[in-house]
């Protein structure tokens, strides 16, 4: 038997604690990950203004541990990826929004054979990149006021 692929995707902005735990737990799926990183475009639409480009997420991702090979998604298709990388199994990180049987029932109108999971939570207070942003921008508010209050 083959060795077995599996393919995680994110948008990796900020890429955290969470992120490296949900590639960590995505890689002992199988012998091989493959990780799509969301394109600009998709991000924009579907997120927020990316901070990053999608070929600096990329390439940042590539340099982690647990992943084998990095691919930036389409605007259009989803499935399409999954099409070209043909993964024995999708591993979707704990706060993405797609629907495992949705995504089920577009892999059988594909005709691709994929089992779909769902990773666990790993709690931190960090593990989020809204979690981060808001931490700077409490910190910066924070320091802002008391330099008022001292006159700084």
């Amino acid at each position: 038997m083959g060795k077995k692929k599996v393919m995680a995707a994110g948008v990796f902005d900020l890429l955290h604690l969470g992120h490296l735990h949900y590639l960590k737990e995505a890689k002992e799926l199988g012998d091989k990950l493959v990780v799509v990183v969301a394109c600009d475009e998709t991000v924009r639409k579907r997120k927020h203004e990316p901070l990053m480009k999608e070929d600096v997420r990329a390439e940042m991702v590539s340099f982690l541990k647990p992943v084998d090979e990095v691919f930036v998604g389409y605007q259009d298709d989803k499935y399409r990826t999954v099409e070209e990388i043909k993964p024995d199994i999708i591993a979707l990180g704990y706060d993405q929004v797609h629907e495992e049987d949705r995504i089920k029932e577009g892999l059988v109108k594909r005709g691709i054979e994929a089992e779909v999971t769902r990773m666990e939570h790993y709690n931190h207070d960090l593990d989020g990149t809204r979690k981060i942003i808001r931490k700077i921008i409490d910190w910066y508010s924070m320091k802002t006021e008391l330099e008022k209050v001292e006159g700084i």
